[in-house]
């Protein structure tokens, strides 16, 4: 998924220009999407894992700026409907996190998130080797609802 690009440049105060999301409003179907490394000092248990926390951290950052986007303001994600951890997060990993706007109430917004491994490390070769997999391994998936003013 990519993020759609933004309705063009606006004048800022002080004669700089900025992207805008789109002035129409929230859309059904709009998503965002991050990628972060997950350093090895978030390693929490046995085997460079990393615990759920993390990632639904990330969900948050993702809801921010889709909250952004829609409505011009960071909104709160003001909780989760269902969460699922399918598969381990390590330390080393690099993580693809995405949110889709799935549902547009007056206040409220439905959000569907997801975290795919897209690169595991690989310490069995040497303490640096890491492989971009050839299909991502999704390992969270969550259902959440951000407020907006």
């Amino acid at each position: 998924m990519t993020v759609p690009p933004a309705a063009g440049p606006v004048e800022q105060p002080g004669g700089t220009t900025a992207d805008r999301a789109e002035s129409s409003g929230p859309r059904v179907g709009l998503s965002v999407t991050h990628r972060r490394y997950v350093p090895h000092s978030h390693a929490h248990y046995g085997g460079s894992l990393v615990d759920g926390a993390y990632v639904l951290g990330l969900f948050g950052d993702v809801a921010t700026e889709l909250a952004i986007r829609t409505d011009g303001d960071e909104g709160l994600l003001a909780g989760y409907d269902e969460v699922s951890f399918d598969a381990p997060v390590r330390a080393g990993d690099v993580l693809e996190v995405t949110a889709v706007l799935t549902r547009v109430g007056r206040r409220s917004r439905g959000v569907e998130f997801e975290a795919r491994v897209v690169c595991r490390a690989a310490p069995e070769r040497s303490p640096s080797a890491a492989d971009a997999l050839a299909e991502p391994l999704v390992a969270v998936r969550a259902r959440g609802t951000v407020v907006v003013p």
